[in-house]
């Protein structure tokens, strides 16, 4: 437990100084986007999974996910420094793309918060996400 919470503090510390550094550079606006991301992440992995548009499959994914990340068994001990959490971070993002592609799109934009053009990036910049609605 004690190797999660030190990677959680570093991608902490890392997300803040590079939104620190975009203030500084003058990108207001794209620091506030980095700045919510997680947050928005968040609440659209939680309207998705409580939402019955969605498939199935695609929730199921998400709880092995919850799991996977739960789980105190890990392909590369957390204990290994940046490699040990990474494990966790593949399978996390894995997951959500795979949710991302099964869900259409205007569900997601149901649930997103945060500005279209980010969920649009996220999903890899087509209309759909790659995914016919």
């Amino acid at each position: 437990m004690r190797g999660v919470l030190i990677g959680i503090g570093i991608a902490v510390a890392i997300w803040s100084l590079v939104v620190v550094v975009l203030i500084a550079l003058g990108r207001r606006s794209q620091a506030r986007e980095l700045a919510t991301l997680i947050p928005n992440l968040l609440v659209l992995l939680r309207g998705l999974l409580r939402d019955p548009r969605v498939p199935r499959s695609a929730k199921l994914w998400v709880w092995f996910a919850v799991v996977w990340v739960a789980s105190p068994i890990d392909l590369i001990p957390e204990f290994i420094p940046v490699a040990g959490p990474l494990d966790d971070a593949i399978v996390v993002a894995l997951v959500l793309r795979h949710l991302l592609r099964r869900t259409p799109r205007s569900v997601l934009l149901d649930h997103w918060r945060g500005e279209p053009a980010t969920l649009e990036a996220i999903l890899g910049g087509g209309p759909s996400g790659g995914r016919p609605t």
